[in-house]
């Protein structure tokens, strides 16, 4: 078995790679068989030189592996015919602007793996970048208040060498009795959890958030229960949520009236209801300052994300009373950060974090048989067609 581990070509450079060279190191301690090329590359976080201090071959030519690994959408043009590839393609919602490498992928007789796609058998995620996003996302939104209202400067979490960095410039921080109130449980909202609690931040319930008075900053934690109702008032379970979305309204309001800074961190499947909405944002006793919206699902739950932000330029102003994009420093604007790449921020952290998952939850499929499915549930294409399991993306890819 031969792997590739591919240089990232995709525009803006992204400096985060699937594998660290201590990672690939332990790959090849454990099994034997397995040859690692790394393509050699000049963004990645981790140089040439370190990986091949560790013993790992760097070349310009990983066309002989059998299986390639990056990080971003490879370029049509850079694809290698009859390969296996693990990347994210962000293409399994459909999303208009991968149609052709989809087709791309099809026409080369690529096997495609999405890191999106690894999954257990319970369905649940295996893989990716989302604690990360979590760190970084909230660290951006302490960022950001502080900007607003001029109370102290931090700096870009990009400048920085890693999360303890992060948390070391945000215990500094001397910080009013805020409420901040974190939707969803998954990685994302446990990166920003670990981040709070990181900060000496007090957890309190749901209910005591909403109805007591602190002299200190607190935080908390919410699930779909905690912001969702049934419209016909009945109080059911995750399940029902889950398998009847269009049953459930937004309860989310009550959290706007004493929070200060909303963190998003929730999933958001189809149909599920609106979280903050436009009229939420323009009640006169909405207390919301800073939403910092990780999710970043744009005309998506959250109102007040109008765009996708960027590293270079993180934060926008919202104007509820208008539904418009102002100056972060008007007097009446809700500050957004929403930028839809926050990991590239830590690439160091997050590939070794992401390389660690990856080698306890996939690498082993290779060699034990994939006796728990991982590859299988994975593959979106295999000789030249979409797999059962993805078999509804052949409207997109045929142009419908």
């Amino acid at each position: 078995m031969k792997f590739g581990i591919i240089k990232e070509r995709k525009n803006p450079p992204d400096r985060r790679v699937v594998f660290s060279p201590n990672e690939l190191a332990k790959i090849k301690q454990l099994y034997h068989d397995c040859i690692i090329k790394v393509e050699s590359s000049d963004i990645r976080i981790f140089t040439d030189v370190q990986y091949q201090s560790m013993g790992i071959e760097v070349t310009n030519d990983v066309s002989d592996c059998d299986v390639l690994f990056g990080v971003k959408e490879v370029p049509v043009e850079n694809l290698i015919p009859n390969k296996a590839y693990f990347f994210f393609s962000h293409t399994i919602k459909k999303q208009p602007y991968n149609r052709k490498l989809l087709q791309a992928i099809l026409e080369k007789n690529i096997d495609l793996y999405d890191h999106e796609t690894i999954i257990d058998s319970h369905n649940r995620r295996l893989i990716g970048f989302g604690r990360y996003a979590g760190i970084v996302g909230t660290y951006n939104a302490f960022r950001a208040f502080g900007l607003k209202f001029e109370l102290f400067k931090m700096p870009k979490a990009e400048t920085l060498s890693g999360k303890d960095a992060l948390i070391a410039h945000l215990r500094r921080l001397v910080l009013p009795p805020l409420k901040i109130v974190v939707t969803g449980t998954g990685k994302v909202g446990n990166g920003a959890k670990e981040i709070l609690d990181a900060m000496k931040i007090k957890e309190v319930t749901p209910d005591n958030y909403l109805t007591k008075n602190y002299t200190q900053a607190v935080y908390t934690q919410i699930d779909v229960l905690d912001y969702n109702k049934r419209k016909d008032g009945q109080v059911l379970d995750y399940t029902d949520f889950h398998e009847n979305p269009s049953e459930y309204v937004s309860d989310f309001e009550r959290f706007t009236k004493v929070s200060d800074i909303y963190i998003a961190g929730h999933f958001y499947g189809n149909g599920a209801p609106v979280i903050l909405s436009r009229e939420m944002l323009q009640a006169n006793d909405c207390k919301i300052k800073v939403v910092a919206d990780i999710s970043c699902d744009v005309n998506g739950p959250v109102a007040c994300t109008l765009r996708s932000s960027t590293i270079a330029e993180p934060l926008y102003g919202y104007l509820p009373s208008e539904n418009k994009e102002v100056d972060v420093f008007h007097p009446a604007a809700i500050v957004v950060m929403a930028v839809d790449n926050l990991p590239c921020e830590l690439p160091k952290d997050a590939s070794e974090g992401f390389g660690e998952m990856f080698s306890e939850h996939v690498i082993p499929a290779f060699f034990n048989g994939d006796k728990d499915g991982i590859l299988k549930r994975a593959k979106i294409t295999e000789n030249g067609k979409l797999t059962e399991r993805f078999s509804y993306l052949q409207d997109y890819v045929d142009g419908k």
